[in-house]
């Protein structure tokens, strides 16, 4: 999991408690995309950065945006993020509320550099081998990358499968000149 704020954590952590509790998580994943979707439009964005706009206001825009569209529990969340002065947590709160859901069904995400585009065959493959070596089904996020040659790098959270040409051809290269000396 990428870095992400103790604050954001708390958050994301007490919100995925209570969504677990009642049996809840995919509405709270649902509204807390939808917050975030909503905090990052441009025009919204910049007046919730702003501190010359009041807190008051900043309240009256997410809820006249937001109201009908997400829970009234979420909606408090705005609330209680707005009263801390806290809005700009949104998103990392939304981003680790993803990763516990996902950690808790299994999912792992995959970022999978190649030097050709992936074929949907090669990719189901790929998505496989990785879920044989993860224990966890795995969604493949395709990377097109020529400077590795052939082969196939994987980056799973902090885990990196290295089976570049690349990679290999420098590992011979290595092996090569300590031979030589």
């Amino acid at each position: 999991m990428p870095a992400r704020s103790p604050s954001a954590r708390r958050y994301a952590q007490a919100v995925f408690d209570l969504a677990v509790e009642q049996d809840a998580a995919v509405r709270w994943s649902g509204d807390l995309q939808s917050i975030a979707d909503f905090a990052a439009e441009p025009d919204v964005a910049r007046i919730l950065r702003s501190a010359r706009v009041p807190r008051a206001e900043k309240l009256r825009l997410l809820e006249a945006g937001l109201r009908g569209e997400i829970s009234d529990q979420a909606l408090n969340l705005v609330r209680l993020l707005n009263a801390r002065d806290k809005l700009d947590l949104i998103a990392d709160i939304q981003q680790v509320f993803r990763e516990l859901l996902d950690e808790r069904e299994g999912i792992a995400h995959a970022t999978v550099t190649t030097a050709v585009p992936l074929s949907d065959d090669e990719r189901a493959a790929v998505a496989a081998r990785l879920s044989t070596i993860t224990g966890k089904r795995v969604d493949v996020t395709p990377v097109v990358d020529e400077s590795i040659i052939g082969g196939v790098v994987a980056r799973i959270g902090d885990q990196v499968i290295d089976g570049s040409t690349k990679s290999r051809l420098i590992a011979l290269k290595r092996s090569l000149e300590g031979a030589a000396r």
